[in-house]
């Protein structure tokens, strides 16, 4: 029973870190897109691959977690990057984090919660 809730603490580590991960793929896009200008200039092109490098290894990542996790407890967690979105904004690109940010995080998380926490009609259990 212990090794059990310690493979699922790791696996549910592996997401948040596979989100991360995803994330970062926003701050390259944003960073390529200072350079378009030129698209084929090496700057652009590092970056705009870096986002594909990350987007590759983030699929297969996902992949993985997918086969010892349901897609539903997966996919609800998704959302964590849009405070990671707001978090290298404000600490990359200086972004101001306005409370209109912060109030649809919380909304998007609120409406997360109680789609994934409903009961089963079937059953009557938390899925």
């Amino acid at each position: 029973m212990r090794n059990h809730l310690s493979a699922k603490k790791s696996i549910f580590l592996l997401l948040h870190i596979s989100l991360l991960f995803s994330s970062l793929s926003g701050v390259c896009s944003k960073m390529a897109s200072r350079y378009t200008d030129d698209i084929f200039s090496i700057p652009f092109l590092f970056w705009f691959g870096l986002v594909f490098v990350i987007m590759f290894g983030y699929a297969i990542i996902w992949q993985q977690i997918l086969k010892r996790m349901p897609l539903t407890v997966a996919y609800a967690n998704k959302p964590v990057t849009l405070i990671w979105g707001i978090i290298w904004g404000s600490v990359i690109f200086d972004e101001e984090i306005t409370w209109n940010m912060i109030a649809g995080a919380v909304v998007i998380f609120a409406g997360i919660y109680f789609v994934t926490s409903e009961k089963t009609e079937r059953g009557g259990e938390r899925q």
